[in-house]
């Protein structure tokens, strides 16, 4: 039922639409959105050192508010009276707060940003335990007014507990020898043993409670200010600044020591289930192919119809495989790449960090061996093997998302008036980054009084996104050119976008299968083959077309137009 809730709550903050006047647009940019938080709760959200607003969550506001051009005022304090002042409307929305099906009767919530696991700590030397019911009876160190410490108290726990003020000092005190154990989320209270030096505590208990989702939340009723955030943070998402925040903040914060053996084993959960989806696939594909080629061979006065034909039920056909099987599997794949993603960067720190002792211990005995390798070679090569795990964990990770989203069909997609205009300079400044690395010569030229289109943004900007990024990966030096215009065509009455790059072209052969499910000429750089293909059908979707003029050595042109909607067909 919480899962059912928790999921109707996304889909209502992700399709809610909300159409501004020109007058109402400039107010909301001028005007200062208060954003509450806990000024005690790292490394979410805490006061750091110089009294400013700083962790996770704080950084991530700031990039949502950059990218969507919002004004934001970041408060943290207590907790219990930030939420007191969204209540009466002193603070517009609150960066961090667990979803729940009672809260939810009370506030609208964001995609979760965050996933918080709860953990019991405990002083070296300590008996083990596994489970809540475990410390009954024993002196459990708890925050005070937190989650934990409603959880607990539900269920009789009231009489074990030995409150504090906040995570921090929870942990301090079992490190002084006070209580038996603690429970505090387990990635503050990692931060909090780093920060303060705690080395005589570690978590030996994890995932002990069900997980709390952690989202952005108004009051019933501010969805406009709520679908903005969800828009930024999918911005976010799509150019990897929110892997970079996460990275930058939690990335180091994850439990140290992987046994090779579980990597191992993750390894072949993530590669065989992929490799009997894709072999699902090919298998598919070539007996759809044999049929048609049969039918097609009987029916040659019909050639050209079936080819159409036979192209659709391909595409039609993998879609429908796509759905069945991706849906099946992405979820236990992205668990255990997950973790390998989590735990790897603390594996290869763990690495440099004892690389002063083992050269020591070289210099002093001698060359010795590691594993049946030669400390020399384990010197050279395990960073990289290390690297490539990563890389490796990372691109089954892309792969396993191109599939999901190209399994799914957005029917939902609203429809509305557009400026071509506007949805491209959007899509330029989400690439800003990389046309700036790429190239020296990025232009881009937009039409004057161009007519509207009817269709959705994100999709569109989707696309263009897609065709700049290709672009640039077409360049072999940042000398070469990319340009993109915009123009109107009055003798076919459609908007024109084009995207024209000087990079390495595309080969004549190639041309006709670029919209093909699966083909690439990228595989070995991680490309999937599904970026123009999705591109494609978006397009289509919006009744509009997608060409491709490609000169080898001297660089490739994109050609998108749209049905245009003219003075006298708007409504």
């Amino acid at each position: 039922m919480l899962i059912k809730a928790f999921l109707l709550c996304i889909i209502t903050s992700l399709i809610y639409v909300y159409p501004l006047n020109a007058k109402q647009a400039n107010a909301e940019k001028t005007r200062v959105i208060v954003v509450g938080g806990n000024s005690n709760y790292p490394p979410y959200q805490f006061i750091d050192k110089n009294g400013q607003p700083a962790g996770y969550i704080v950084d991530l506001t700031k990039a949502i508010a950059n990218v969507m051009g919002m004004k934001i005022d970041i408060r943290l304090g207590d907790f219990g009276e930030i939420l007191k002042e969204l209540e009466n409307g002193k603070v517009d929305i609150l960066e961090g707060l667990s979803y729940s099906e009672s809260r939810a009767k009370s506030y609208e919530f964001s995609p979760p940003h965050s996933i918080i696991v709860q953990a019991i700590f405990a002083r070296k030397g300590s008996p083990a335990v596994k489970t809540l019911e475990e410390l009954r009876g024993k002196k459990v160190l708890v925050h005070r007014g937190g989650g934990m410490h409603s959880y607990m108290k539900e269920r009789n726990y009231a009489n074990d507990l030995v409150l504090t003020d906040s995570p921090r000092e929870t942990l301090k005190q079992l490190a002084s020898g006070k209580g038996d154990y603690a429970v505090v989320a387990l990635l503050p209270g990692m931060y909090i043993i780093r920060e303060n030096n705690l080395t005589n505590i570690v978590p030996i208990a994890k995932n002990i409670t069900p997980q709390r989702y952690y989202c952005y939340a108004v009051k019933k009723g501010n969805s406009e200010l709520l679908a903005r955030f969800n828009e930024g943070l999918t911005i976010l998402k799509k150019t990897g600044q929110y892997d970079a925040i996460y990275n930058r903040w939690l990335g180091v914060l994850e439990p140290r020591g992987i046994p090779w053996l579980i990597i191992a084993k993750y390894t072949a959960l993530v590669v065989v289930p992929l490799a009997l989806v894709l072999v699902g696939m090919l298998l598919w594909s070539y007996s759809l192919r044999k049929q048609v080629a049969q039918r097609t061979e009987s029916l040659s006065t019909a050639l050209n119809e079936l080819r159409c034909n036979q192209q659709q039920l391909v595409q039609a056909d993998k879609l429908a495989a796509l759905g069945t099987l991706v849906s099946g599997v992405a979820h236990e794949i992205n668990n255990p790449t997950g973790i390998i993603l989590m735990n790897m960067p603390t594996l290869r720190k763990i690495f440099r960090d004892a690389e002063h002792i083992l050269d020591r211990y070289q210099e002093e005995h001698g060359e010795y061996s590691l594993g049946g390798l030669s400390y020399k070679r384990v010197r050279e090569e395990v960073p990289l093997m290390l690297e490539e795990m990563q890389d490796g964990a990372q691109r089954v990770k892309r792969i396993v998302n191109d599939l999901k989203n190209f399994a799914r069909k957005d029917d939902a997609a609203t429809q509305q008036l557009l400026d071509l205009n506007e949805v491209v300079q959007t899509a330029v400044r989400l690439v800003e980054v990389t046309t700036r690395n790429m190239t020296n010569a990025f232009s881009a030229v937009y039409a004057d009084n161009l007519p509207k289109i009817m269709g959705n943004a994100q999709r569109i900007e989707q696309v263009v996104v897609n065709l700049i990024m290709n672009a640039c990966q077409a360049l072999p030096d940042p000398t070469r050119a990319i340009a993109v215009s915009t123009s109107f065509n009055p003798q076919t009455a459609t908007v024109v976008l084009i995207v024209k790059d000087e990079g390495t072209g595309i080969p004549q052969e190639h041309l006709r299968f670029l919209t093909d499910p699966f083909f690439t000429t990228k595989r070995e750089s991680g490309g999937t083959g599904l970026g123009l293909s999705i591109s494609a059908s978006i397009i289509k979707d919006h009744g509009g077309t997608l060409c491709f003029d490609s000169t080898p050595d001297k660089g490739t042109t994109v050609k998108i137009s749209l049905p245009a909607i003219l003075e006298d067909q708007k409504l």
